[in-house]
C-alpha cells in the first residue's frame, strides 16, 4: 500500500500484489490453514483498492472518457460481485467445503477485473489525461488507501459522495477489529 507514482503505477502495483497472494494460495493444499491467512490479506488489499477506484478512479473515469459512464458502472459491478464472494468467504474457513469454490471465483472475478482494467480502461485513462492529473490521482488513491476499510462491506455505497462520506468511519472499525484479532498480520 502506498507505492508513489501516478494512478495507474499504483493500482498495477497493487495488482501485482494481490496476484502473488492468489499464488500463495493455490500452490498450498486444499484444507491448508494459511491460505486462510492469504486469502484474508488478498481481501484486505482488495477492499481498500476498491474504495480507493470507486472514490477517485472510476469519478475520472467518468470525467475524462468518452464511454466513461459506461465503463466505470461496468468496474463497479465487477466490485460488487467480489465484494459478495469476499463477504461469503470471510465466514469460511480453509477446510470448510465451500472454501475452495469460493476462493477459486474470487481469484477469476479479480484476474479478470484486472486484465480489463490494463487492457482497456488504464491505455484510455493515460491517453485522456495530463501526466499531472495522472500523478494527482495516485496521490488521492494512496491517501484513501490509507483510511479504507479492510473488510467486505456489500451493502455500503459505492459511489460519490456517500462512500467518500462513510468509507473512513468503516475502515476505522475494520483496522480496530483487525488489531483486536491480528487479522493480516501473519501472511
Amino acid at each position: 500500500m502506498g507505492h508513489g507514482g501516478n494512478v495507474i503505477d499504483e493500482l498495477v502495483t497493487d495488482h501485482r500484489e494481490v496476484e502473488e497472494l492468489f499464488g500463495r494460495i493455490e500452490a498450498l493444499p486444499s484444507g491448508e490453514k494459511d491460505r486462510k491467512l492469504f486469502a484474508d490479506q488478498a481481501t484486505i488489499e482488495l477492499v481498500r483498492h476498491s474504495v480507493a477506484e470507486e472514490e477517485y478512479l472510476y469519478p475520472a473515469v467518468r470525467e475524462y472518457l468518452v464511454n466513461g459512464n459506461t465503463m466505470a458502472d461496468r468496474e463497479i459491478e465487477d466490485h460488487s460481485t467480489a465484494e459478495r464472494l469476499m463477504k461469503d468467504l470471510e465466514g469460511c474457513e480453509p477446510d470448510d467445503p465451500g472454501f475452495d469454490r469460493l476462493i477459486g471465483e474470487l481469484m477469476t472475478e479479480v484476474r479478470s477485473h484486472i486484465a480489463d482494467e490494463e487492457q482497456n480502461l488504464f491505455p484510455q485513462l493515460r491517453a485522456a489525461c495530463s501526466e499531472k492529473e495522472l500523478d494527482e490521482l495516485g496521490d488521492k488513491v494512496r491517501m484513501a488507501k490509507k483510511t479504507a476499510p479492510t473488510r467486505p462491506h456489500p451493502s455500503a455505497p459505492d459511489t460519490p459522495p456517500a462512500n467518500k462520506l462513510l468509507a473512513p468511519g468503516a475502515g476505522m472499525v475494520d483496522r480496530l477489529r483487525d488489531a483486536l484479532s491480528g487479522r493480516g498480520k501473519h501472511a
